[in-house]
């Protein structure tokens, strides 16, 4: 975790950021009832209930528990319910259990969330520490990520209800979009610089910034789109296992994948389940939805190949970014002189470094001034239920 530019905040403007981010969390949650703050259908998928309450718990623990005079816990029992994989804070429930968790009730995490905001404002009214400071935005900032893992947590959770609920029939996040410009970025190889530089915030898998020789390359300024994929699904994509990895090809027999994720063929026409509820596919929309091994598949029809995380950031200025999370060809590794900080903030990266793949960008559904061109989120190959989507290379 880095936070240099929280030395030169001033202590109105971060008590201003706190409510904001913390304001958000609550605005995605106003559309839903009760009943929609429990389900949990699949281990990678937490409950609204379980994001909400555990981004409240960072702020307690990592923060109040250990900085905040005469602080007592709102329940003792929250930090073994809500902790997520912290193993220097203590044991906790096991990820695939937070959808059992009828109780404490949707109530009582709110009311956790308003006593740990009272507290949290008593605390940012004091002089803090560069430290402290740094603590409170990183909170911040993964409470970003989980506001968007809560729309896409949702939206997995919704599709799995034969009635296709509908979350927000107004702003339909998956067709949002803007004319790309056509053709190629060419980018003339040699030395390039990758890794964030300057005073704003990031985080630790973002340094330390390094040289990396590139060849010369062509990016692609559009992201595929849904029209685009459909080519593929009907020339047999699938079913061709020489567009894919092995693995890859056997993810797809096992698991009967014949389209993105939340499409379904009815009557010879692609529908797509949304946070608008299901509706047919946008053609001209960026295809969403898709796993590495679908993006590397498809570039392999294509001829052509997904760009390496070094070559999209050394191309970003040339084209549009952040309508999808953008799988590139490179695995999820530590930077050259990365280091992790002691205790439990340590694990917030490093310890992932082993069998995922990076994207790069941002989505729809990423909180606004929650992106920039060095950050490097990571999944598993399989994985889908994020706004991923396709830029090609070659």
């Amino acid at each position: 975790m880095q936070a240099t530019h929280t030395q030169k905040l001033a202590a109105s403007e971060l008590e201003s950021f706190y409510s904001s981010v913390r304001d958000y969390t609550e605005r995605i949650c106003a559309p839903l009832e009760a009943e929609d703050y429990v389900p949990q259908p699949i281990a990678d998928v937490s409950p609204a209930k379980w994001n909400i309450a555990h981004t409240t718990w960072f702020f307690e623990e990592m923060i109040l528990k250990r900085f905040a005079l005469d602080y007592r816990e709102f329940n003792p029992q929250f930090g073994f319910l809500f902790n997520s994989y912290y193993n220097s804070v203590g044991t906790r429930t096991l990820r695939h259990k937070r959808g059992d968790l009828a109780r404490p009730t949707v109530s009582e995490v709110f009311a956790y969330r308003k006593y740990v905001d009272g507290k949290m404002r008593e605390f940012l009214e004091q002089k803090l520490s560069d430290q402290q400071r740094e603590l409170v935005v990183l909170g911040l900032n993964h409470e970003q990520q989980h506001q968007e893992l809560l729309l896409t947590d949702l939206k997995y959770t919704f599709s799995c209800n034969p009635t296709f609920p509908v979350y927000n029939a107004e702003n339909i996040l998956e067709e949002i979009g803007e004319i790309e410009p056509e053709g190629w970025a060419q980018i003339a190889g040699g030395i390039h610089e990758i890794g964030f530089q300057g005073d704003g915030f990031h985080f630790d898998n973002e340094l330390g910034r390094h040289k990396v020789f590139l060849n010369d390359f062509a990016i692609s300024k559009s992201l595929i789109t849904n029209n685009d994929f459909i080519e593929f699904i009907r020339d047999g994509g699938y079913g061709n296992h020489l567009l894919w990895h092995a693995e890859g090809f056997d993810w797809v027999n096992q698991n009967e994948i014949n389209a993105p994720l939340y499409w379904h063929e009815c009557d010879g026409e692609w529908l797509n389940f949304t946070l608008g509820g299901l509706r047919p596919v946008k053609l001209d929309a960026a295809v969403c939805h898709v796993s590495f091994y679908e993006a590397a598949a498809f570039a392999e029809w294509r001829k052509m190949r997904l760009p390496t995380e070094f070559e999209w950031e050394a191309a970003s200025d040339k084209f549009n970014w952040g309508l999808r999370w953008e799988w590139t060809n490179s695995a999820y590794l530590p930077y050259p002189n990365f280091t992790k900080p002691a205790g439990a903030v340590g694990e917030y990266n490093g310890k992932f470094m082993i069998n995922q793949m990076v994207l790069r960008g941002a989505s729809v559904a990423t909180p606004p001034d929650h992106s920039r061109k060095t950050y490097r989120n990571f999944f598993h190959p399989h994985l889908r239920w994020q706004f991923t989507g396709i830029r090609l290379a070659k």
